[in-house]
């Protein structure tokens, strides 16, 4: 049970207790309107879990997509998967719940698993405009620059900055104690709506949040910048129109989805405390955590042919299937 006095994440004296839960305060309070964010999030999540594994699975199984491009697109859908289900899970509950609690261990976990993600996806999108950059500017070097061994090496850097960040980034907002409220005005546990608890001068963990998230958005937005406008002035040198289209095309859906998730996310992190609504944040919370992991996979599939070609492939393959089937299940009748 929560009581009435103030309370710590950490013990800072002697009349402070640990907190053991906190209460996510959501949308609404009205029934209906839960019954209807459950359907709706509900909805989101499966196409998120159906649009992310397909791709994955559709990259796996045809040959001409095991390249660098789709390797790190397999990863960017894996992680979309990740981030998705740190949060979605927890709102199902709790938009069916009496109780929208959650434990404090609970919220510290999804904190950090949620800012590990997040921070991992920065990377991997500026890995995916690395490997675009040696297509389209350095295409003789491009199975040496873009190798087995290198394509890892940055995979595993951003999984690494993603666990490094997202520590400082849990440390520094736990560091203080909450004793204005024990609710948080939000729908999973977010930076920005803990700091608005805190009853310490929250100035210093605004610093450190500030500068760990501005460090990991603004260098890889930076680095995607360089390497699109090197690719911008090489499609330009291109006297084919046809061939820019193409060059281009290539581009386009990584291009949509940088400016989804970075636009969304700094909007939400990079602005003072005092300056936050928490309704706004809510809005924006929606696009980076929930809408953006369901619609990944259809910009990419959409814009890319590659991708369409590999799931009418598949397609033509399970049609094929289902005719071997019924040939030999008429066959087999036909000889009882």
């Amino acid at each position: 049970q929560l009581s009435g006095k103030p309370w710590n994440s950490l013990m800072v004296g002697e009349n402070e207790t640990f907190a053991s839960e906190f209460i996510l305060l959501g949308f609404t309070t009205r029934a209906d309107l839960q019954v209807m964010f459950f359907v709706l999030f509900l909805a989101v999540y499966v196409v998120t879990l159906l649009g992310n594994l397909g791709a994955i699975v559709l990259i796996r199984m045809d040959l001409h997509l095991h390249t660098p491009m789709y390797f790190f697109l397999s990863h960017l859908c894996l992680l979309d998967i990740c981030y998705s289900s740190t949060i979605i899970p927890q709102s199902l509950r709790d938009f069916l719940a009496e109780k929208k609690v959650i434990s404090f261990a609970r919220c510290v976990t999804q904190l950090f698993s949620f800012a590990t993600w997040a921070t991992t996806e920065c990377y991997v999108l500026a890995a995916m405009a690395y490997d675009r950059y040696v297509a389209i500017c350095r295409p003789l070097l491009y199975s040496v620059l873009t190798s087995q061994r290198i394509c890892i090496g940055m995979l595993a850097g951003a999984y690494l900055a993603g666990v490094i960040s997202s520590t400082l980034h849990t440390v520094s907002i736990f560091r203080s104690p909450f004793c204005h409220s024990w609710a948080i005005d939000h729908f999973f546990c977010d930076g920005p709506p803990l700091l608005a608890l805190s009853c310490s001068e929250t100035r210093a963990s605004e610093v450190v949040v500030a500068v760990v998230v501005g460090f990991n958005t603004l260098s890889t937005v930076a680095f995607i910048l360089v390497s699109y406008s090197s690719i911008l002035a090489a499609v330009l040198r291109i006297r084919s129109a046809a061939g820019r289209r193409k060059a281009l095309s290539t581009c386009a859906s990584h291009l949509a989805s940088v400016t989804l998730y970075y636009s969304s996310s700094i909007l939400m992190y990079l602005r003072p405390v005092s300056s936050h609504s928490l309704q706004q944040d809510k809005v924006i919370s929606l696009v980076y955590s929930v809408a953006v992991p369901m619609l990944n996979p259809f910009v990419y599939s959409l814009r890319n042919t590659d991708l369409r070609n590999a799931m009418r492939k598949a397609k033509s393959f399970e049609n094929t299937n289902k005719t071997f089937v019924y040939i030999n299940e008429t066959t087999k009748g036909l000889k009882r």
